[in-house]
């Protein structure tokens, strides 16, 4: 079968073995997929990728020196089943949450050397971990399930209570799928930074209530405008009073350095600062500025598998309008031209890969 292959640092289209399905195992054909902001990071840090998984506990599972395929947000159609499978009929369309089980035990479909991801013309996924496409929905809008859920899942984990203002700084994939998931749920003011004017005008689409060029002007100046105390003194003060709402939250979906240090820098005292954001290098910050501000820091990855199944019936039902965000689709020869591509925010947000194309 055809795929796009990461292969020494470089995308390459080349014929791979086709899957076949093992016990529990569905192959499916991949009808889109789109690219991801962590794949753009794996094409040259997946060497540093692994070593933080080891870091982290993780099982060491994949070799960034041998050929891997990316690809894991995917709208595709069942084709067969391996033993003891046959849930779903052939040419039901599926999504699914990019992990399976092998002979090595619990692997990531796409980040795996075993098991090739959505850049390719077939898959073998885990038949348990399935969701039939519903209502009808549309293959491109299925298929940004899995980005979506990321943002649902920051916002799960943030402590917004009633009154809580958030700010979003970077209106990427990330960042826009975080501004939904706060519209979709109630939360608000929402204010929204990039530097980027395309990037902002979606933002105020997809429910910003307030859009910032954090070139004109720091957005941390627009806390006050919806009543949050900015400093130490004026923090104390509503507290004194019974006059604080509820506490701030900052979403950081940049993953540059020095981004967090300067979100400690100008957000209110008693904020939480959801990290959401990769940043693939070392950072820095200071720690005796968040003890005096009382901040609380978060970081948060993936999503649940409930999270997950009900964004993709929130985007099944209307209630999350994802349309926007598709900027465009090439096929597997235009894979590594997208990855170029989406270094323009003016131009992309998010590209889907279709293998079917040429």
């Amino acid at each position: 079968m055809r795929a796009v292959v990461r292969r020494s640092g470089q995308l390459v289209c080349d014929e791979i073995t086709q899957p076949t399905p093992g016990p529990g195992q569905t192959l499916v054909k991949t009808l889109l997929c789109g690219i991801c902001g962590s794949d753009l990071h794996a094409l040259h840090y997946l060497d540093h990728m692994v070593e933080l998984t080891r870091k982290a506990g993780g099982r060491d599972s994949m070799d960034p020196k041998a050929d891997m395929v990316f690809g894991h947000e995917f709208c595709a159609e069942v084709i067969e089943h391996g033993q003891g499978g046959g849930r779903f009929k052939p040419g039901t369309r599926v999504v699914s949450i990019p992990m399976t089980f092998g002979p090595q035990g619990f692997e990531a479909v796409g980040y795996s050397n075993n098991f090739p991801g959505g850049f390719a013309e077939y898959m073998a996924l885990t038949e348990a971990m399935l969701l039939e496409v519903p209502n009808g929905l549309a293959t491109d809008l299925a298929a940004l399930t899995e980005p979506m859920a990321v943002g649902a899942h920051a916002v799960e984990q943030a402590d917004l209570q009633p009154g809580s203002a958030s700010l979003v700084l970077g209106c990427g994939p990330v960042g826009l799928a975080v501004i939904a998931a706060l519209k979709l749920r109630g939360h608000g003011p929402i204010i929204a930074a990039d530097f980027s004017p395309a990037r902002r005008k979606l933002a105020e689409k997809l429910g910003a209530d307030v859009v910032v060029d954090p070139a004109e002007g720091s957005p941390h100046l627009k806390w006050a405008d919806f009543g949050v105390p900015s400093t130490l003194m004026e923090h104390a003060m509503a507290r004194m009073s019974g006059q604080l709402k509820g506490r701030s939250v900052v979403f950081e979906c940049v993953g540059s350095p020095g981004v967090l240090q300067s979100v400690i820098e100008g957000c209110p005292p008693g904020s939480q600062i959801l990290v959401a954001g990769v940043c693939m290098e070392a950072d820095r910050i200071e720690p005796s500025l968040c003890i005096n501000k009382q901040l609380d820091l978060k970081f948060v990855l993936g999503y649940t598998p409930e999270e997950f199944a009900a964004t993709l019936h929130d985007i099944a039902e209307g209630r999350l309008d994802v349309a926007p965000l598709i900027t465009g689709t090439v096929g597997l020869s235009g894979v590594a031209k997208a990855f170029t591509d989406l270094k323009d925010p003016e131009a992309h947000v998010k590209i889907l890969v279709n293998p079917s194309l040429a």
